[in-house]
């Protein structure tokens, strides 16, 4: 029951969608309704605000870390195992993608995922989040950044911890995190995929 009850607590805090309530506070239009859709720090960039695109990132990165990082501090009073904490990871992740305070409408995951790493460990975080750079860097694709750290984070679970439950749900993730991108991986391919920065009018590249 209390594994249960850490799930849905994670799956609730994943829920809170940080594009939607950072654009409502400061009376921005719903990120569902330009760019690409997506309620998330890089489709609220192309509202022109930066300010409510740091934020949407600090949210989002933050209430993945702090899922898991409240689960691992109360693990011992509450009998939370390694499988219970991996799950608790999986499922502040999908409330992030399928809200249920947003009608199930949420963002591709990236932040998040983020911060649950970090709330592994903070070198797989760094680890990932340096192949991101890397890649945001010299190609500005957010999307191509965000599939390359996706591709890379499982192997440095690997080789950091070995076969743990937090492998199996950093993989889990990590695999949703790619087919969340698949629209941008025909885009990519194509070439029309937006490069980080550029502005899209309300309406369009839906």
């Amino acid at each position: 029951m209390t594994t249960a009850l850490a799930i849905i607590a994670a799956y609730l805090i994943g829920s809170l969608s940080f594009a939607v309530i950072v654009s409502r506070l400061m009376g921005l239009a719903d990120p569902h309704t330009y760019g690409s859709g997506n309620p998330g720090a890089t489709n609220v960039l192309r509202s022109g605000n930066k300010l409510a695109a740091v934020l949407t990132l600090i949210g989002d990165a933050g209430k993945g870390w702090l899922a898991l990082w409240l689960a691992r501090y109360l693990a011992p009073s509450l009998g939370l195992d390694s499988v219970a904490l991996a799950a608790v990871a999986l499922a502040v992740f999908l409330g992030h993608l399928f809200p249920v305070f947003f009608k199930f409408l949420g963002g591709k995951g990236v932040a998040t995922a983020a911060g649950i790493l970090f709330a592994i460990h903070w070198w797989l975080g760094a680890a990932t989040l340096g192949t991101w750079l890397i890649i945001v860097v010299f190609f500005r694709y957010s999307s191509a950044a965000a599939l390359a750290a996706a591709l890379f984070a499982p192997f440095y679970a690997f080789f950091m911890f070995g076969v743990t439950p937090y492998l199996a749900a950093v993989s889990i993730i990590c695999a949703l995190l790619i087919w969340r991108h698949r629209d941008n991986i025909a885009k990519l391919m194509n070439g029309t995929e937006s490069k980080l920065g550029a502005k899209k009018k309300i309406g369009n590249e839906k």
